[in-house]
Order: C-alpha cells, then structure tokens, then sequence
C-alpha cells in the first residue's frame, strides 16, 4: 500500500471556501497516518526566564549530540546553532511516518546591555541546553531603605 503525504499548509494556501477546507482539516488531522508536520526545517523551544541576578535560556535539543552545538556571542547577539542527525539514513528504509525533526537549526537572541558577556555558561544534560548569562553587579536592583 502507498501512503499519500497529506500537507495542511497547501490546503489552507488555496482557501476558496474555508468551511470546507475546515472540515477537511477536521477529518485528516485524525486519519491515523496524517503527515502532521510539513516544513522541513525546524527550531528547537526555548524559554528565556530571569532569576537572581541572571537570565536562564533553556533550550529543548533532545537527540543533539553535544559535539553539534555552536554557541557564539557576537556584540550582543546571542547564537545557537546545531543538527540534529538522522540516526538511520538508509536508504532502503520505507518509512510509513516520521514525526522527528531532522537537520540544522538557527536561533538568535538580543541581548540587554546589562549583562555580563564574559561570564556567560552553558551545560547540555538530558537533551535540555541550559545557557547561564548573569547580569552585571552594578545593574542588579537593591534595596534601599526608607528611614522613618
């Protein structure tokens, strides 16, 4: 039997009537063997969070190898780049469905001009990137007392 990729995003670029491309949408997003993600490329999560005194980025990259990490800093432009390889590239396989992103991936952050650039660290452990960037002693808020 030959599967037919069905691809949501063609359907919804030709919407002459949208309650018919909706129910079609309906039906083919539970049809078990539906292709669900079509694009090619793909870009990991990342949650950008701020927590004493530092900006904690964490990014999910599950199957990266380490070794295929590039992190760079250029002014105040923060890159992550990487791949993520295929693990079976062969070409024998007949796949019946792959879900899993494959490929090179690219995201940028801007940075505020408050954090300390050279003592940015990051760790990879259990497919979760986690970059540590502290912020600069002299920006920090702090308390100030009010006398009564």
């Amino acid at each position: 039997m030959r599967l037919v990729p069905y691809r949501k995003n063609e359907l919804r670029e030709s919407r002459i009537f949208p309650e018919i491309s909706t129910f079609f949408d309906d039906f083919f997003s539970d049809f078990p063997l539906a292709a669900r993600r079509t694009d090619e490329s793909w870009m990991p999560s990342v949650d950008i969070m701020e927590k004493d005194g530092e900006m904690i980025l964490r990014c999910e990259i599950p199957g990266v190898n380490e070794k295929d990490i590039d992190l760079k800093i250029e002014g105040n432009v923060l890159t992550l780049k990487g791949e993520k390889k295929h693990e079976n590239e062969n070409k024998g396989d007949n796949y019946h469905r792959v879900e899993s992103y494959y490929g090179a991936f690219s995201r940028s952050f801007t940075l505020p001009q408050t954090v300390d650039t050279e003592k940015i660290r990051a760790d990879c452990k259990n497919g979760v990137l986690t970059v540590t960037i502290p912020q600069k002693p002299e920006v920090r808020p702090r308390e100030i007392p009010v006398s009564v």
